[in-house]
């Protein structure tokens, strides 16, 4: 990867965003961490302003570093030719172009990705799919996101979204169509949901969670639809790119003990073809710092 001078690593979420100062070696600056809302001021200018502060605020604690460029993985629908950002959770923020945000802070390159293609970096590089040429990483949190690399290279499509598992269609649709996408039935908030409505007595994924370990019927039916979910979606990606393995990631993925394994045999029960059934369902390799690392090694890469 070059350059190997260190690179300013940013990831913008529907509620936060996150940046600090990495090394070629993937050590994140600790001093340099910093962290700004998105959500809470939903303006443009407002939401502008905070990945901006988060960006100073990372630069300015660890002013002697020469930082060579600045990668960006933001929450998608991303437009790559635009180079612009619309997280479905900030609107006013539809169509935000990083370079008039953070233009002129490093003098060097800014590159731009979707998050789950970040993701899919990181594990490449420093995670659970190092080694590997055709994997993929997916996240499994409020909402399902993804993340493709192919041959080796990160693949981000015509527009930059490639690897969106979570649109993806799990279910027959009937009606509307994004009620039968992976997101709708796998992500966090959605199996709350569906616990719910089946009479579950709960608020939250952690609430989930417990009630699972409990060996509450209808947790335990709950956890197990969104494993197969995404053990659905592993199968066909597994089958339509000829994946060596899949890694997953998110706080929902850590709703039960064993939720990598459920979602690793309805995987393999989900995949016609030997070769697809050959690919290895994994847990994250990364820490909390994964979607940095992931920003940083696209910056790295340029």
């Amino acid at each position: 990867m070059s350059p190997v001078a260190p690179v300013l690593a940013v990831d913008i979420g529907g509620t936060k965003v996150d940046a600090a100062v990495v090394t070629a070696e993937g050590e994140v600056l600790r001093a340099s961490v910093a962290r700004r809302a998105t959500g809470r001021d939903n303006t443009r200018a407002g939401i502008a302003a905070n990945i901006r502060a988060a960006a100073e605020a990372a630069l300015g604690a660890v002013p002697d570093v020469r930082v060579a460029a600045i990668g960006v993985g933001s929450a998608g629908p991303v437009d790559l030719p635009a180079r612009s950002v619309s997280p479905l959770n900030l609107p006013d923020a539809r169509g935000l172009v990083i370079d008039e945000v953070l233009g002129g802070l490093v003098d060097g390159p800014l590159t731009l990705a979707l998050d789950g293609t970040c993701i899919a970096l990181a594990e490449h590089w420093r995670g659970a799919l190092v080694g590997t040429r055709n994997a993929m990483a997916i996240v499994v949190s409020t909402g399902v996101g993804g993340g493709l690399v192919l041959d080796g290279r990160p693949i981000t499509g015509a527009s930059g979204n490639a690897g969106h598992l979570g649109q993806t269609f799990v279910r027959t649709i009937e009606g509307d169509a994004a009620a039968a996408t992976l997101e709708a039935v796998a992500a966090g908030p959605a199996s709350v949901a569906w616990a719910q409505e089946q009479g579950w007595v709960g608020d939250t994924g952690l609430d989930l969670a417990a009630s699972y370990r409990d060996g509450d019927r209808i947790a335990v039916a709950a956890v197990r639809r969104s494993a197969a979910a995404v053990g659905q979606a592993i199968a066909a990606a597994a089958t339509l790119c000829d994946l060596e393995a899949v890694a997953i990631a998110g706080g929902f993925a850590r709703v039960a003990d064993d939720y990598i394994d459920l979602v690793r045999e309805a995987a393999s029960a989900a995949a016609v073809h030997d070769y697809a059934r050959r690919c290895r369902v994994v847990p994250s390799g990364l820490d909390g710092d994964g979607p940095l690392l992931g920003a940083a090694a696209l910056a790295l890469r340029t």
